[in-house]
């Protein structure tokens, strides 16, 4: 099967939280987003204010997003529900990130937990991404740089 990447629209707000939720590694709550400020509204202004998420489909379901700050060159979140890993969902929209995102910036970031059994490191060190360190006493930083 082939799965297809749309971009993301404020209609999709309540299915980003429902991916976004249904993550078994890293996963938080819809309240602890809240309390991050991760909330409808942050969503629906982010993306009304420029293409920054994308969702991919897989025989017509939605089974992933990313989503950047195209202002920071950051790849703000991306989760792919767990029935759906392995596939290739989450290397194809990393690869769409990555693609908006070099347009403007040399240098690529994002923020993970640091922990080494979380399958998000080694995914990210995979498609090119170093550890730059230490965020807090969880997280990590991985950059990646463009191509020349």
């Amino acid at each position: 099967m082939i799965t297809t990447l749309r971009p993301a629209t404020s209609s999709d707000i309540e299915l980003l939280f429902d991916i976004r939720t249904s993550v078994t590694q890293n996963h938080l709550s819809r309240e602890q987003l809240h309390d991050m400020g991760i909330t409808a509204d942050a969503l629906a202004d982010a993306i009304g204010s420029s293409p920054c998420a994308w969702i991919a489909e897989w025989q017509q379901e939605a089974v992933g997003f990313v989503m950047v700050d195209p202002d920071e060159g950051e790849v703000f979140a991306l989760f792919v529900r767990p029935r759906h890993e392995g596939k290739g969902v989450g290397r194809l929209l990393l690869e769409r990130a990555e693609q908006a995102l070099f347009q403007q910036h040399e240098v690529l970031h994002l923020t993970t937990d640091g922990n080494e059994a979380i399958r998000a490191n080694g995914f990210y060190q995979r498609l090119g991404w170093a550890c730059a360190g230490a965020v807090d006493e969880r997280d990590v930083r991985y950059e990646k740089h463009r191509a020349e």
